[in-house]
């Protein structure tokens, strides 16, 4: 006789978007409810679905303006585990506070939200500001760092103050670094991605309970307390990442010494400003805007933008025309005038190869 296999209903809890006319502090009193599971689970974007697996708190896009978004389920118990080995490493204390200077809608953001309701403070919302209030602890993205060491006085002050402030969501030179240490500015780089809780590598330490892993091609995987459920399909399910509990993201990398050195991503996307941005697409709607005309999209390291989205053409290209039509993320930021586009052996456009000629050119030439 078979045995009767019972399957386990997953008790379900309601799941709603955060609402644009939420203050700061409705949006930290919802979160502090969604992780206790006093309150309903919160989404960063309108989903088809109204309830979801009691163990999720938040769902989180990983995107959007660049490419499909995905849905990133993450557990009350993940949350908290990241927040923990944040505040472990940075040695925060009850009453601690943080300054919010990132957008809500990404991982990166909310979590200073989180992590202010973990040591019982609220969080300083410094966005939209020049009066910045200090705090504590700062979570920024390359681009500011650069605003700041490079005449914003007042947001120098404001870093300057903090007895740590996280620099995530894209690489950041060696030399804006030391600008930034010069101006006493105590930075603490960070490497993650929504389906990680954001920043689960400071300093390129592993935090506590991270574990790192290169596969043979140089792929990063990443594993530990703070990884996600899962990608949240249409209609409602959660699909975990791996049967064996690693998270391989699509970065590139080496772990030695206990260090992780990231060398770039294998699926052709830069992260510049703090957002994500696939030259794969970029360059398809360059392209249905300028059908006849020859170009390749690629990125130069800059300490602005962390990558700068650069495009190269055998003519001319009018940049304010693609703005126009593609909006300011997705709009090249240098075009370089090639006498005629790279390519590899077998025909494929060569951004490696681009990106070498458009260095030795110098700044861009149009």
């Amino acid at each position: 006789r078979q045995p009767t296999v019972i399957m386990e209903e997953k008790e379900l809890r309601a799941l709603m978007p955060i609402q644009a006319e939420w203050s700061i502090p409705q949006l930290q009193e919802n979160l502090a409810a969604a992780l206790e599971g006093s309150g309903p689970a919160l989404s960063t974007s309108s989903l088809s679905i109204t309830e979801i697996d009691s163990a999720i708190a938040l769902v989180v896009n990983t995107s959007g303006s660049t490419s499909l978004a995905k849905s990133v389920a993450l557990s009350s118990a993940a949350l908290i585990a990241s927040t923990n080995a944040s505040h472990k490493y940075l040695g925060a204390t009850p009453g601690d506070s943080w300054s919010l200077l990132l957008p809500t809608s990404h991982i990166a953001g909310l979590n200073v939200l989180i992590r202010a309701t973990a040591l019982g403070s609220r969080v300083i919302d410094n966005r939209n500001t020049t009066n910045y209030i200090d705090a504590d602890f700062i979570s920024i993205v390359p681009t500011q760092l650069h605003k700041a060491v490079t005449g914003d006085m007042k947001l120098l002050e404001h870093l300057t103050a903090a007895e740590a402030v996280l620099v995530g969501g894209g690489s950041i030179s060696e030399k804006l670094k030391k600008e930034a240490a010069a101006k006493h500015i105590k930075v603490v780089t960070t490497y993650g991605m929504t389906e990680m809780c954001g920043g689960c590598v400071y300093n390129q330490k592993p935090l506590d309970g991270v574990e790192i892993k290169i596969t043979d091609l140089g792929g990063v995987k990443l594993k530990g307390p703070m990884i996600a459920s899962g990608y949240l399909s249409d209609d409602g399910v959660i699909k975990p990442f791996s049967d064996d509990g690693w998270f391989e993201s699509s970065d590139l990398g080496s772990f030695t010494s206990g260090m992780l050195k990231v060398n770039g991503r294998s699926d052709e996307i830069i992260i510049s400003g703090g957002e994500n941005i696939s030259l794969v697409f970029v360059e398809q709607k360059v392209r249905e805007i300028l059908p006849n005309q020859e170009i390749i999209v690629f990125s130069l390291p800059d300490d602005l933008w962390g990558e700068k989205l650069c495009i190269g053409s055998d003519s001319k290209i009018d940049l304010m025309n693609l703005k126009e039509k593609m909006g300011s993320i997705l709009t090249p930021k240098s075009v370089f005038l090639f006498d005629q586009i790279p390519t590899t052996s077998i025909g494929k456009p060569d951004r490696r190869a681009a990106a070498e000629l458009a260095r030795k050119m110098g700044a861009s030439n149009e």
